[in-house]
């Protein structure tokens, strides 16, 4: 293809994600619940909960903004050999704009006590992913009938990522890279310019805490920090209240880009529910009307297996 064509490509993808600014952020998924999709950022959190534990998320950013973001993702895992090896699986279908990536992570992460209630995990993950780009349906392109916009594009590739994970019952800290290998964007050579760093891998840190109020009155501030070069480093700063263990309402900021609200109900010991939905504060706040997202967790055995309250 020639550089003419690279920048037409480059201008129709522009106009389908009608935003710039965003493209970086949003190479990797995004989770306003983070605090309970941490299998999704961090391999190395695979098993801490100590029971299998079955998660499902689904998120619609920016509803009415044509090719916004929609994730999906489904996830078990679990812990083995006396609790020292965790064990995961992810699947999911990420779409934006012209653009689709699904695939699979598998986690393994080994499990030491450093301390009478901390234990400290190393983790990595392995896996594919399809990356798919449908060119024929980019709006506004200049010359109907362009062959640069008649085809399609698909492509399976490999998937790493590694992550460091600390947690008490009542504390969690951690480090991660989800995808070493940095396969999206730039992989198939159709963007240039400034949009090619959206391909370099995103570094996440996270933190979270439990603070008793009252015998029934918890509180959980949380904090993560998501990094990737040439953008700048953005950060989700979260606090939640806990009512009995039962009921959960917070809200969380995330910087240049949106404020959340978030209702969570642990409907027995095996069944959370949650639900969150993001106000855009950046400048596309004109353009959609807010994103939802849904969480569902479900653990087997949790209330013959584990006594106290697991709050990571």
């Amino acid at each position: 293809m020639s550089q003419k064509i690279f920048k037409q490509i480059g201008i129709g993808l522009l106009v389908t994600f009608c935003v710039t600014g965003k493209l970086q952020a949003q190479t990797d998924p995004m989770y306003s619940q983070y605090m309970y999709n941490m299998l999704g950022i961090n391999p190395a959190y695979a098993g801490s909960r100590e029971a299998i534990s079955l998660n499902a998320f689904y998120r619609k950013q920016w509803v009415s903004l044509p090719g916004a973001p929609q994730t999906t993702s489904v996830s078990v895992d679990g812990a083995i050999n006396d609790n020292k090896v965790g064990l995961g699986i992810q699947l999911y279908d990420d779409r934006l704009g012209v653009e689709k990536a699904t695939g699979f992570n598998a986690m393994v992460s080994t499990r030491v006590h450093v301390s009478e209630k901390g234990v400290l995990s190393g983790g990595l993950s392995f896996g594919m992913m399809n990356y798919r780009t449908d060119l024929t349906q980019v709006p506004n392109r200049f010359t109907p009938g362009d062959p640069a916009f008649s085809q399609n594009y698909s492509k399976w590739m490999a998937t790493i990522g590694a992550g460091l994970y600390y947690n008490t019952d009542r504390f969690y800290a951690g480090v991660s890279v989800p995808n070493i290998l940095r396969t999206r964007i730039a992989t198939l050579d159709l963007i240039t310019s400034g949009i090619q760093k959206a391909n370099d891998f995103h570094i996440f840190i996270t933190s979270g805490v439990v603070l008793d109020m009252s015998d029934e009155v918890k509180l959980k501030p949380s904090v993560l920090l998501k990094a990737v070069s040439g953008a700048p480093v953005q950060a989700d700063l979260n606090c939640n209240v806990w009512l009995r263990d039962v009921i959960g309402l917070g809200a969380s900021y995330r910087t240049g880009d949106a404020i959340v609200g978030m209702a969570e109900l642990q409907v027995n010991p095996q069944l959370r529910l949650g639900y969150a939905y993001d106000v855009t504060t950046s400048q596309l706040n004109s353009f959609n009307r807010g994103s939802h997202e849904l969480m569902f967790r479900f653990e087997f055995g949790r209330n013959k297996t584990i006594k106290s309250t697991r709050y990571f």
